[in-house]
């Protein structure tokens, strides 16, 4: 009997896309993938559909854009500090492009190694592009972290730079004054953007020695926020610790504090510790974490302004809206 269409593609280009895992018993070729969760674990899933003109821009590196579709999953992983094991992927394809494919595949696969995830089943189809993964991973029975655990007077700490991908999308949008920017900052903010690093071997070391955490996706304000709301705490920012990178760091201020703040895809994690522990966490990853805040016991998020004084955010996000 001749092979359908769909198996050719899983064949040929997602068969052998990643490293086997010894916890995999049964992985793709079957009707179900069968695994093995170790002992004293549970296992964290996490799911993310990106489709084309929503989350995606039709002129998309392919390649980045299999590194994208993975790496906004594993951010959730990291996020609630579990170690990525296996991942599914159901893909919408238009057409059969075989150039399209290998340069996805590619990308996919080389994130996938990176952070040791094999992919153990998914499904193809035809219809408007659209990518749908699903993560799975390792979380210890003991440790489990969650945006409901924020303590008064835990610092606010975030992982990298703020603000590159929305200054990124502005600029794909058309939106931004590239004046002071050269090509190579330009590039730059497009890689920040179409190719986010998860922060997983942070987020692992998290568990431990964070109170809450959430990855940053649809804008500091509004993922704080979800943390302040299911803990039952407010905060004080202190936006001039809100880290820059150097690119940032040429726009004007007002404008980088803005897309610091509200802009979203930077796929960074912001957790709440204890003091003590934000100094050990930054002597494992230095220059990787800034602190920005201290959690509060009266509910409310302020910042301090140019006269000193604690003023209250007159609106946040309450996140991206996919249906707005």
């Amino acid at each position: 009997m001749k092979k359908s269409p769909e198996f050719s593609l899983i064949q040929q280009y997602f068969h052998a896309l990643t490293a086997n895992r010894e916890d995999v018993i049964v992985g793709i070729g079957d009707d179900c993938a069968v695994l093995n969760n170790p002992q004293d674990f549970y296992t964290a899933i996490s799911i993310d559909t990106l489709v084309q003109g929503i989350h995606f821009f039709a002129d998309v590196d392919p390649y980045r854009l299999g590194i994208k579709a993975l790496a906004v999953n594993l951010s959730d992983l990291a996020a609630m500090g579990a170690e990525p094991a296996w991942f599914t992927l159901a893909l919408t394809l238009p057409e059969i492009n075989d150039e399209w494919l290998k340069q996805f595949s590619a990308g996919l696969a080389d994130i996938a190694q990176q952070h040791r995830i094999q992919l153990v089943g998914g499904d193809t189809t035809r219809g408007p592009l659209t990518i749908t993964i699903q993560v799975h991973g390792h979380l210890a029975k003991d440790n489990i972290l969650q945006r409901n655990a924020a303590q008064t007077t835990d610092l606010i700490c975030v992982t990298g730079c703020l603000g590159d991908a929305a200054a990124g999308l502005q600029y794909k949008l058309g939106q931004l004054d590239t004046a002071p920017l050269t090509d190579t900052d330009i590039e730059y903010l497009l890689q920040r953007l179409e190719m986010p690093t998860p922060r997983n071997q942070i987020g692992q070391q998290l568990v431990s020695k964070a109170h809450a955490a959430i990855d940053v996706s649809d804008g500091l304000l509004a993922d704080l926020n979800h943390i302040l709301h299911a803990s039952n705490k407010g905060a004080k920012l202190n936006l001039s610790s809100l880290p820059f990178s150097p690119v940032l760091q040429k726009l004007p201020l007002k404008l980088a504090t803005q897309l610091a703040l509200t802009g979203g895809d930077d796929y960074e994690l912001c957790f709440t510790a204890p003091a003590e522990n934000v100094a050990k966490l930054k002597q494992q990853f230095p220059k990787m974490i800034r602190v920005i805040g201290e959690i509060t016991q009266d509910k409310g998020m302020y910042f301090q302004n140019a006269q000193g004084e604690w003023q209250a955010f007159s609106k946040i996000k309450a996140g991206y809206d996919h249906f707005a």
